[in-house]
């Protein structure tokens, strides 16, 4: 694990100055929002989405310069969800990664206008050759970040979360408003690093089987340490899921329970890793970290 933390820490170093190249310097008239925009994005995070571009994509040789652009502008797309979800007319959180949210330190309007603005900036970062010379990766990139930020799986999960907050919910339906809102994000940072390296079918739907588990995984860990863990640790508020009377795993199966549901989730992703032969220990390795994470 100790390992995996500094090549997380690495990465996250080299992502940081990936998006602090991209994201624009702070002057002329807006300089407000390019401030606000380096405040959401800069100086925090884990950086999980874009290691698991890195990692996915070591596995086919990719060169590290391109699976970071990509990494990157995951990572934007992550950025702007935490910007709008922490909105007073969305989850209303007061901290974020320990720290005011973007819209305590600026305001609602500034803050719509940064996430909108991340949003942009992800997909223009994809479509520089920069990130690959080929066109074709460049589109397949772009439409698959793109359908795991939109209706279709990230916005489409909240939705269905906003919506669910007071009402009950059968386990399948709320695995399926998890894979939307948290595994569909995940699921391309995984599977990203594969279309880069040209990748076959098969090793990228093993990947994607992998993403989904890992995806889960995520949001049932996040849903405990909201019920168990300490604010101080996790940087942002706790106790949040059940004020708002959403439905989670947690709700439903219990702490026990949950922590069972984490264990096969791994045996199941140890499973698709199997079939792609290949140095898959560091992505066994994050999903170790993923359900035994404190913040």
């Amino acid at each position: 694990m100790a390992e995996l933390r500094s090549c997380m820490a690495t990465v996250a170093e080299e992502v940081e100055a990936v998006l602090d190249r991209t994201l624009p310097a702070v002057d002329g008239p807006q300089a407000r929002l390019h401030e606000a925009m380096r405040y959401a994005m800069l100086g925090g995070g884990k950086r999980i989405r874009p290691f698991l571009v890195v990692a996915g994509a070591d596995l086919f040789e990719v060169p590290r310069a391109r699976s970071l652009r990509a990494g990157a502008a995951v990572e934007l797309i992550h950025g702007y969800s935490l910007v709008h979800d922490d909105l007073p007319a969305m989850d209303d959180a007061l901290t974020r990664r320990g720290r005011p949210s973007c819209h305590r330190q600026y305001d609602e309007a500034t803050a719509v206008l940064v996430g909108d603005a991340l949003q942009s900036l992800a997909f223009e970062l994809l479509a520089d050759p920069a990130t690959h010379p080929e066109a074709e990766v460049r589109c397949a990139l772009v439409r698959g970040l793109a359908e795991a930020a939109g209706a279709a799986g990230m916005c489409g999960g909240q939705m269905i979360d906003l919506l669910a907050e007071g009402r009950p919910l059968e386990l399948p339906q709320i695995l399926e408003l998890q894979r939307l809102k948290t595994g569909a994000l995940i699921g391309f940072a995984c599977e990203a690093g594969a279309v880069l390296g040209g990748a076959g079918e098969a090793a990228r739907q093993a990947l994607r089987g992998y993403a989904a588990d890992l995806g889960l995984a995520f949001q049932i860990q996040d849903d405990l340490l909201d019920v168990t863990g300490d604010a101080e640790v996790t940087g942002k508020d706790t106790g949040h899921d059940a004020a708002a009377g959403k439905a989670t795993v947690v709700a439903l199966l219990g702490v026990a329970g949950s922590r069972r549901r984490l264990e096969a989730l791994r045996r199941s992703a140890d499973a698709h890793l199997d079939r792609l032969g290949q140095r898959t220990a560091v992505l066994r390795a994050v999903f170790e970290f993923v359900i035994s994470r404190s913040s």
